[in-house]
């Protein structure tokens, strides 16, 4: 079992060698992806004349502040506009992609955060209310097993159920994480706009779960949630995480020959 997550930066360049790579590798092994779009929604939020706003937690994470519409906007654009244009690029392609979401089956539980602490302008804490953001506290595997078992390609937008069964805006990489986590996945691909972890200008191509925690206050915005996730889908029950880019030749196989990127295991 693989699980690849694609981030927003590679959602509409999916270039013909990701999806052939996608299309040989399904054939091979049980395949699950998860996709980002946070930047697409963003787009679709500002001509809907709804304005975006983004906080940072005290340890450096940025997120999207979610209140009850932007939610809502960021389910439509999620699991209707993103999840349908990649599932309507693979099967265009020969591949039996399904798209669903994280509230089908009730696969991506989480509970609502009723309050936020994160840094002002200042950088000082301060608590904010929590708005419509989940983290995630269980996965239900039954539907992805279903599907990947009779031969489908599960592509998954990240967003969860609540216990008032609510739309909860959850982090991709994230919802990845756990994902593959439970299904006790032999990888997890996270295809970036980069080729893996670096510091210090260099990259870092192998790193334990311990090291790579040790080095998350030492990583800026977008990659510390990738290493954070990256700890997250190991402890859960995942074997190795490889961090690279998705836009080379033929990246998933790259990846998977652990070139040029960064891999993660226990």
């Amino acid at each position: 079992m693989i699980v690849i997550k694609f981030g927003g930066s590679v959602l509409y360049e999916l270039h013909p060698s990701i999806i052939d790579d996608i299309r040989q590798i399904s054939q091979k092994e049980k395949l699950v992806l998860v996709h980002g779009g946070g930047n697409e929604v963003t787009n679709v939020a500002t001509k809907l004349g709804k304005e975006q706003k983004f906080i940072v937690s005290p340890s450096g994470i940025r997120s999207r502040f979610t209140d009850k519409e932007t939610a809502e906007i960021y389910t439509m654009v999620m699991s209707g506009k993103i999840n349908k244009i990649i599932v309507r690029m693979l099967v265009q392609a020969g591949i039996r992609a399904v798209g669903i979401s994280g509230i089908d089956d009730n696969m991506l539980k989480a509970v609502r955060k009723t309050k936020l602490t994160v840094l002002n302008e200042k950088g000082r804490k301060m608590i904010i209310e929590g708005g419509y953001t989940g983290k995630i506290n269980s996965v239900e595997t039954s539907l992805l097993n279903t599907l990947t078992e009779r031969g489908f390609v599960p592509v998954v937008s990240p967003i969860a159920m609540s216990e008032e069964y609510e739309f909860l805006n959850v982090d991709g990489d994230r919802a990845a994480a756990y994902i593959a986590g439970n299904l006790k996945a032999d990888k997890v691909i996270f295809l970036t706009n980069v080729n893996g972890l670096h510091l210090e200008d260099k990259l870092v191509k192998k790193l334990t779960r311990d090291e790579a925690k040790e080095q998350l206050p030492k990583i800026g915005f977008g990659m510390e949630k990738k290493i954070l996730a990256s700890t997250e889908a190991l402890l859960i029950g995942a074997k190795e995480v490889i961090i690279s880019s998705g836009k080379v030749s033929n990246p998933i196989t790259s990846a998977i020959n652990h070139t040029d990127c960064t891999v993660i295991s226990n």
